[in-house]
C-alpha cells in the first residue's frame, strides 16, 4: 500500500485540501482588510472536506483500482469545482488578488491527477503481468 507513489499523492492531496481550511485563497482590501479562506464559504468548505476525506479512503481501495481510479477522478473534478467556486465567490469583491497560499488550492488537482496515473500505470502493469500467465 505505502510503496505505490499514489499513495503518497492523495495523502499530500487530503492534506492539502485540509489545509485549505486554513490558508487564505483571496485577500480583499476595499472595504476592509480580511481573507477569504474555505471556511468563507460553506459550498467551498463542504467541497474541500470532501475532497480531503475522499482522499484519505481512497488510499486504502488499494485492492480495487478500477474503483479507486473513480474516486480519485471524482475528487479531482469536485476540486476542480472547489476552485471555480471560490473564484465565483470573491468575483463581487472590488479590489484584492490572490494569495500566495492560493497555491495549495490549485495543488490539489495536480496531486490528485498524478495519482490518477500511478493508479492507471498500476492498472496496465497488472494487465501486462496477467497476459503473460
Amino acid at each position: 500500500m505505502i510503496q505505490r507513489i499514489q499513495t503518497i499523492w492523495l495523502l499530500l492531496a487530503s492534506a492539502a485540501a485540509f489545509a485549505t481550511l486554513y490558508f487564505a485563497f483571496y485577500y480583499i482590501t476595499a472595504p476592509e482588510v480580511k481573507t477569504f479562506n474555505a471556511k468563507e464559504s460553506i459550498f467551498v468548505l463542504v467541497l474541500n472536506v470532501a475532497v480531503a476525506i475522499l482522499s484519505l479512503v481512497n488510499i486504502f481501495l488499494f485492492g480495487n483500482r478500477k474503483l479507486q481510479l473513480r474516486f480519485t477522478i471524482v475528487a479531482l473534478i469536485v476540486s476542480v469545482l472547489s476552485i471555480v467556486l471560490c473564484f465565483l465567490s470573491v468575483k463581487s469583491s472590488i479590489s484584492g488578488g490572490l494569495a500566495l497560499t492560493a497555491v495549495v488550492y490549485f495543488i490539489i488537482p495536480v496531486l490528485l491527477f498524478l495519482a490518477a496515473r500511478g493508479i492507471i500505470k498500476d492498472e496496465k502493469l497488472v494487465k501486462s503481468v496477467d497476459r503473460l500467465r
